[in-house]
Parts: structure tokens; C-alpha cells; sequence
């Protein structure tokens, strides 16, 4: 167990620390993933379900919240975005995305990131900020539109770039719940690594591009520093598999700093765009500790 640092106690109190409430993530993963329908980008009606569903969340807690509209052909997907401080310069971006993809529940991929940026936004309300918090719940980041201008998340960081943000850093959180105190339960796009990090699949990861920048060195530096379960920090070439599976991969294209908090997808959940991947699967109290370490992070 890690020592939780004085100055943040000090700064933001003990109720700040340790507040995810594993009975709401509990309730949110089973309002994402139990729908008439998958979540996919077939099945629209069911998208914005929803993108409605994460708004009224949203608007329980932030200062300013709304879709963010765009069109594929004659039809209208959404992001939604809510804000904390939005009268602020800066801006820190947390986002995930809440499509699936094919005919299943999604889980891990990515119920457990949604629910992520539900618990986030009920932490925040409240706190004294120095910069904007900006969450967004990405549409379509999966197959067929992945690497595509259709992106939710290319939308978003365009928005962003074509706008002159000041984006201090960009956090996606891609997978955050399956864990596994087994050994042999983690694999790695490299053999080697195993040397390195073990083959238990027992730890969160933030994973990094060479030259990451100041945001994602600051945030990787705090959640290592604050999460109350093992962090594993990883950093590599832009060409190594997996390492831009995700929607930080276009903040990257548009120049941001960015980073991935994640469990590894396939390295270690087999249930990896799988029909098997189900709420059952998942270990609340460890994502509880993922969400608690990056409120922490964010803040410090």
C-alpha cells in the first residue's frame, strides 16, 4: 500500500481520497452494458440512449455540459462533453469512449472507461480548480471507424487544434477494470517485457509515445505517485502494436500531449471484443482505485 502524500491531504482533505463508490459503478456498469441492443454504430437509437444517459449524469455535477453534433452521411452521432471551470485558460482533457464493438456487451471495452468519467464527475463537483477539466464520452472509436476522420475523438481534438486550446495534457481511459492476481496472466507486444513487469495482470498501466510531453510526464509522475494499487508506467515508439489503441491517438495527429490509463486490453483480458466481455468480468474495487488515482493526479 502506497503512503498517500501529506500535501495532498492537506490540500483537498481525506474526503477527497478513496470516494469512488464501487455500489454507483456497480449501478452505471449495469445501465451501459445491459441495453436491448449493443452499443454500436449500427444500432444508433441505442448510441444515443446512451449519449443521453451520460448527459444527465454529467449534469448532475459540471458547470457546463453538451453534445458535441457531427454527420456520417445523414446521420448524426455525438460526443458529450462537460466542463469544470470552463472560464479557465487551460484545459486538461479526460475522455473515453462508450461505443462497442460488434454484437456485445462491452464491459471492459469501454463501459469501465464511461463509468470512469461518471465517477470523475461527481468527484469534481466542487473542487477548487486551476485549470478546465473537460471529460468527453467519445462515439465511434471502434471498428469500422477507427483511425478515421470519424472518430469521435478526431472530432474533438480537431475542435480543439482548429480552436487554439491551451491543452495542458489529454488522459483516455481505455479499459480500466479487468484485473488478475494469477501469474502467467499478462502478456506483452514484446517477450521480454515480462522480465520487466511481471506476468501477474495485477496493475494499472499508463502508457506513453516517446516525447510524450509535460502534461502526460506530469500526470504518468502523480498517478504512479497516488494510486492506491500498482501503476506501471510504459513508453515506447508509435509503432509499437497496441500502444495507440485508443482515442489519445488523436491528440497525438493534433500535437497534444496525451496519454492511456489502461489494463492492457488483449495483453491480458481475453474477452477482448469478445462476447464474454461482461460486468462479471470486472473488478470493481481495483477500478474504484484507478478512478481514485487519476482525481488525485488531476488535481495535484
Amino acid at each position: 500500500m502506497k503512503i498517500i502524500p501529506f500535501l495532498v491531504l492537506f490540500l483537498f482533505g481525506t474526503s477527497s481520497y478513496g470516494q469512488s463508490d464501487t455500489v454507483r459503478i456497480k449501478d452505471l456498469l449495469t445501465v451501459l452494458t445491459k441495453t436491448p441492443k449493443p452499443r454500436n454504430h449500427q444500432n444508433i437509437d441505442q448510441l444515443n440512449l446512451c449519449a443521453k444517459f451520460i448527459s444527465t449524469n454529467f449534469k448532475e455535477y459540471a458547470d457546463t455540459v453538451f453534445y458535441q453534433n457531427y454527420q456520417i452521411g445523414s446521420l448524426t452521432y455525438k460526443n458529450v462533453v462537460a466542463r469544470f471551470n470552463p472560464q479557465a485558460s487551460q484545459k486538461m482533457v479526460i475522455g473515453a469512449h462508450y461505443d462497442v464493438c460488434g454484437n456485445q456487451e462491452g464491459a471492459d471495452d469501454n463501459a469501465s472507461g464511461i463509468v470512469g468519467l461518471l465517477e470523475l464527475a461527481r468527484l469534481l463537483k466542487g473542487q477548487q480548480l486551476d485549470k478546465c477539466i473537460e471529460l468527453v464520452a467519445y462515439t465511434l472509436e471502434e471498428p469500422p471507424f477507427f483511425r478515421t476522420e470519424y472518430m469521435g475523438s478526431f472530432i474533438h481534438a480537431k475542435s480543439l487544434k482548429d480552436s487554439h486550446a491551451d491543452v495542458v495534457g489529454m488522459i483516455s481511459l481505455e479499459m480500466i477494470g479487468y484485473f488478475n492476481e494469477a501469474k502467467h496472466t499478462q502478456d506483452y507486444p514484446i517477450g521480454f517485457l515480462k522480465l520487466f513487469y511481471g506476468s501477474r495482470g495485477n496493475y494499472i498501466t499508463v502508457v506513453n509515445k516517446f516525447g510524450k510531453g509535460k502534461g502526460a510526464r506530469k500526470f504518468t509522475k502523480q498517478m504512479d505517485r497516488f494510486a492506491q494499487l500498482p501503476v506501471k508506467k510504459f513508453n515506447g515508439p508509435k509503432s509499437l502494436t497496441g500502444i495507440d489503441f485508443s482515442d489519445h491517438l488523436n491528440y497525438w495527429k493534433m500535437g497534444f500531449s496525451a496519454c492511456m490509463v489502461t489494463d492492457t486490453a488483449f495483453y491480458r483480458n481475453k474477452n477482448y471484443h469478445q462476447k464474454t466481455d461482461e460486468m462479471g468480468t470486472l473488478n470493481i474495487s481495483k477500478m474504484a482505485q484507478v478512478i481514485d488515482g487519476v482525481f488525485l493526479s488531476i488535481l495535484a
